[in-house]
């Protein structure tokens, strides 16, 4: 038996799951045209939409992913019917939840002499993950919208960019470190 797709409610996002030539927590850069051979394979279908890289909780589709000038774009929908959907894009609306990361298998690597920074050149890539603290500080989602509930308007998240700046700037002057970076091991790297 086929669910009406009309009676799926999904909420629409998009943003960069990983920004190009930008070391992350993990101490990895990736460089433009790494993920070109995994997105012509798999297409974006083939890339699945998960929560905090748990295989177990998928929670929607990624209907483009492509690389652009800046990193790793991506467009998919949260099936709002999914509790874990419907949660993540309660907690999406709030402020409280606004990265992405990707799981992905190195196929091809260097290091970086003198930084020991990997340089990832080609990656085979798995999965984009909703996530509470990315590895990658500028992976953040910058838009997102419900057909169902919203009307179709559109709500921005550049806004999240900006607390996370005053977050910052305010943890400069207390001598205290952003939350964000008090827990770099919560953003696992495959």
């Amino acid at each position: 038996m086929k669910d009406n797709p009309a009676s799926v409610q999904t909420g629409g996002f998009e943003g960069y799951a990983s920004v190009f030539d930008m070391v992350d927590r993990g101490r990895d850069l990736v460089v433009k045209g790494a993920f070109a051979r995994s997105i012509r394979q798999r297409g974006a279908r083939g890339i699945k939409l998960l929560w905090q890289h748990d295989p177990s909780e998928p929670i929607g589709v990624l209907d483009q992913v492509r690389e652009d000038g800046r990193g790793l774009h991506v467009r998919g929908r949260l099936l709002l019917n999914l509790n874990r959907a419907g949660e993540a894009y309660a907690l999406m609306r709030a402020g409280a939840l606004d990265g992405l990361s990707i799981g992905y298998r190195t196929i091809l690597s260097d290091r970086e002499a003198g930084t020991g920074v990997r340089r990832l050149l080609d990656v085979d890539l798995w999965e984009v993950s909703l996530v509470t603290f990315p590895m990658q500080e500028a992976a953040r989602i910058s838009a997102f919208k419900s057909t169902a509930a919203d009307n179709d308007s559109v709500i921005w998240a550049d806004a999240f960019a900006g607390l996370r700046q005053l977050e910052r700037t305010l943890c400069g002057f207390t001598r205290v470190q952003p939350v964000s970076s008090q827990f770099p091991q919560l953003s696992p790297r495959t």
